[in-house]
C-alpha cells in the first residue's frame, strides 16, 4: 500500500510541478515554477492541498497578491503562501 501511495505522491507531484510551470504568464511560470521545483517535494499532502487550491487563481490576481499590488483574500492568506512570496523575494522573478 505504501508504494501506491508513494506512486500516486509522485504523480501528483509532477502534475502540480507542471502545472506552476505552464500558468500563462511568463513570470508566474517563473515564480511558481522554480518554487515547486525546489520546495514542493518537502511539503505535506495537507500544504499540497492548500498549494492547489492557491494555483486555482486566475494568474494575474495571483500575481498582483504575490507583489503586494492586491490584497490577498483571506482564504489565500495562509503560511505557505508567505512562504512562497519569501522564496520569490529571496530568489527575485528573473534568476533561475
Amino acid at each position: 500500500m505504501t508504494g501506491e501511495r508513494d506512486e500516486d505522491r509522485t504523480i501528483r507531484l509532477r502534475k502540480l510541478k507542471f502545472r506552476s510551470w505552464h500558468r500563462g504568464i511568463k513570470e508566474m511560470d517563473l515564480i511558481l515554477g522554480r518554487f515547486a521545483d525546489t520546495i514542493l517535494d518537502s511539503l505535506s499532502d495537507s500544504d499540497l492541498d492548500t498549494y492547489e487550491q492557491l494555483i486555482s487563481a486566475e494568474d494575474t490576481e495571483l500575481y498582483n497578491w504575490l507583489t503586494g499590488r492586491e490584497t490577498v483574500p483571506p482564504e489565500h492568506d495562509h503560511a505557505l503562501f508567505a512562504r512562497i512570496q519569501t522564496f520569490n523575494h529571496m530568489k527575485g522573478p528573473g534568476s533561475r
